[in-house]
């Protein structure tokens, strides 16, 4: 039987939050970038995950995200809630490294949230999710695979949630 841990409430709930300092934020090559650590941290460390992991530029792009900003004490439940979303929709229970795509077919798995990831590969081995392209493929974290992705991996609903309304702030 799988153990849970339990669930803390109140000030207790995000424990990551005060060790907001401490991520890899660096530019080194292995960087997984300020958001791309918050979803990691969401995941069991001891089970096999492979998350396609937007970059910082597309956070900042496609869901106006800026590490600078949306770290604020007032801001964090709402980062946290479109970064667990993220992590739903990019989450997928299994290690996937590149090589076991096949270049030029097309696999599809299910991902943490239920929704349905069609994952291919190139003849120069970039892997596409749903349309997205990757920038990077195959760094690992313990059991887990990241892949950085060129987009973010969501549903139709949860897109047009996290486009600007007419004030150029986030609908959701």
């Amino acid at each position: 039987m799988l153990k849970v841990p339990e669930v803390a409430v109140g000030n207790r709930a995000m424990p990551f939050y005060k060790n907001i300092n401490m991520l890899n934020v660096s530019g080194n090559g292995n960087s997984l970038g300020t958001f791309g650590n918050m979803m990691i941290q969401m995941l069991l460390e001891d089970l096999a995950f492979t998350v396609f992991i937007p970059s910082e530029t597309t956070f900042e792009h496609d869901l106006r995200l800026h590490a600078k900003d949306n770290l604020d004490v007032e801001k964090m439940n709402d980062t946290y809630a479109v970064i667990s979303r993220v992590l739903g929709f990019s989450g997928v229970p299994c290690s996937l490294d590149s090589a076991t795509v096949p270049a030029g077919e097309e696999v599809s798995y299910d991902s943490l949230s239920g929704f349905t990831l069609f994952i291919s590969k190139d003849v120069r081995g970039v892997l596409g999710v749903n349309g997205d392209k990757s920038d990077r493929v195959d760094i690992r974290r313990g059991n887990l695979v990241v892949h950085f992705m060129d987009g973010v991996i969501m549903d139709a609903e949860f897109e047009q949630s996290s486009q600007p309304d007419l004030d150029g702030d986030l609908m959701c």
